[in-house]
């Protein structure tokens, strides 16, 4: 995502594409990006914390995909509650990676 900053040096506006007024990179993860986003000023640590557990959350949806594709479990054991996370995180994530919204390093890297 590209930003402007303001005059304090806070995210003022966001593009997905590079323009005149936003130039400078920040990637989709940045907390940063996301306290701008949520709308909410948050605290470096609660910042941090909040990056952390999407970074987790990811971890673990790359663990159920992998139990799965080994067979080690399948779709059905998991609880309902859980099934239906499961779905609707993959939905967001296909319709993100739709809009370009995710990084380029978040998918396809080989990192989890």
């Amino acid at each position: 995502m590209y930003i402007k900053r303001d005059d304090a040096g806070g995210i003022a506006l966001v593009s997905r594409d590079e323009t005149l007024e936003c130039s400078e990179y920040l990637p989709s993860d940045s907390p940063e990006l996301i306290a701008f986003l949520m709308g909410s000023e948050v605290s470096r640590g609660q910042e941090h914390f909040q990056a952390s557990d999407l970074a987790f959350v990811r971890v673990l949806e790359d663990v159920i995909e992998l139990l799965m594709d080994k067979g080690v479990i399948s779709f059905t054991d998991l609880p309902e509650p859980a099934r239906d996370k499961v779905m609707e995180r993959q939905s967001l994530r296909r319709r993100l990676n739709g809009l370009q919204l995710m990084s380029g390093s978040d998918e396809g890297s080989g990192v989890i």
